[in-house]
């Protein structure tokens, strides 16, 4: 497979807007040397046309070398607009020279250059430019031998506004669309420097959760131990009470362990970039048997009967989508419901619902996008979700009224042929 550069693809989506100027001056100059001869005989009509054809099929090649091996230097590119010009001045000279009122049109290429080559390189063409000008002036052929003064002042000025609405559309067409894709791929830059910034603080984030994570194994160990010799010292002196404590603190342990564990497997599935395809209903059942084990008491709801479809999950998507349910039940402990639904575009929605005071970013419509202060956690749980979310090609959408909060998880379905 050949890789193209940046500068090739921009060469390469170029090309057809060169080849709509090309043809575009080589219509206009076929067209003006049959309206000069219902008014003059011209000097040179045949040497004239014949050159419009040449020019055509050098526009025609230049199209299916850029399309199908765009160059990988501007300078190739400034060479083809020099070519241009080189033979927009010939034709001129071969028609009357700067008497032509379509002289005007040795700037195309130079506006063209402006867009895209470099500064030094449009500066030299717009020289050359300049240069072809003067020299029409010294040196051209006569439009016609014969004398038909009045009919020529009255072609030229005819000559003139065509040039100038030609010049416009021409301008319009080629040169306003090639910036317009400028603006566009700078555009896209941009919102790729916004993404390069959050995943540079997701990493910050990634790397300081693996240093604590590796910390907290020692002390789980040594809490696992000590249990195990409290158990050992109190023997049948155990009270119900203290059995009850050891019980709990006992789970609490191992909940975190579990917990570690996840993120290490996490972790190198991210580095993998596995993904594994799952129905929406196991994927749900997966996502509820954690919920009750973190919270058991808790009044979460999950409604309704999940979508026939599948879904490209990993295990970071359920700790988001733990994490949006877990802020849920911080605002609104006694009910919380969760439901999915299948849009009319074909994707799957999961809908965290709560009656909650609602936060600031729901308003807004776009939560996770910084790290927020929180009164009640660290403030990067929404973050990363919103993160995760994305990554797998999801949108996640709030919005809030009096009833509560409503949080939208927007995800893909995947296909069969999908590779994972």
């Amino acid at each position: 497979m050949e890789w193209l550069t940046h500068s090739q693809t921009g060469f390469q989506q170029a090309a057809r807007y060169l080849l709509g100027m090309r043809l575009a001056l080589i219509a206009t100059q076929v067209v003006a040397i049959a309206v000069a001869e219902t008014v003059v005989s011209l000097t040179h009509q045949a040497e004239a046309l014949a050159l419009c054809l040449l020019y055509g099929v050098l526009a025609t090649l230049s199209w299916l070398w850029f399309s199908r091996r765009p160059p990988a230097s501007p300078v190739t590119v400034s060479l083809t607009l020099a070519t241009d010009l080189v033979l927009i001045t010939f034709w001129l000279y071969l028609t009357g020279g700067y008497t032509n009122p379509l002289v005007s049109l040795l700037l195309l290429p130079t506006a063209v250059a402006i867009i895209l080559v470099p500064l030094q390189q449009s500066i030299v063409l717009t020289l050359a430019s300049v240069g072809a000008y003067t020299l029409l002036i010294l040196w051209h052929t006569p439009v016609s031998h014969q004398q038909h003064g009045a009919d020529l002042a009255q072609l030229h000025l005819i000559g003139m506004w065509v040039t100038f609405a030609l010049m416009a559309g021409i301008l319009l067409l080629v040169v306003g669309t090639l910036a317009r894709r400028l603006r566009a791929q700078q555009s896209q830059l941009a919102r790729f420097r916004e993404n390069r910034l959050r995943d540079e603080q997701i990493i910050s984030l990634g790397l300081s959760a693996a240093s604590v994570a590796h910390r907290l194994g020692t002390p789980l160990n040594t809490m696992t131990l000590l249990l195990e010799e409290i158990r050992s010292h109190t023997g049948s002196r155990q009270t119900p009470e203290l059995e009850d404590d050891l019980n709990l603190m006992e789970q609490q342990v191992l909940l975190c362990s579990q917990h570690l564990q996840q993120l290490t497997r996490a972790a190198v599935e991210a580095k993998a970039a596995r993904l594994e395809q799952l129905p929406l209903a196991e994927w749900l059942t997966r996502l509820r048997e954690s919920a009750t084990l973190l919270w058991p008491g808790s009044a979460l709801h999950w409604e309704g009967k999940p979508p026939d479809v599948t879904l490209a999950v990993d295990a970071t998507l359920d700790q988001a989508v733990l994490n949006l349910i877990a802020n849920a039940l911080t605002a609104s402990p006694q009910w919380v419901s969760v439901r999915s639904a299948l849009t009319e575009g074909g994707r799957i929605e999961l809908i965290v619902e709560d009656h909650g005071d609602g936060f600031e970013m729901a308003v807004q419509g776009a939560p996770g996008e910084d790290v927020v202060d929180s009164r009640n956690g660290l403030g990067v749980g929404l973050f990363l979700s919103n993160a995760t979310i994305q990554r797998l090609g999801g949108h996640l959408r709030a919005r809030a009224d009096d009833s509560g909060t409503t949080m939208v998880i927007d995800l893909p379905v995947a296909t069969p042929n999908e590779e994972i």
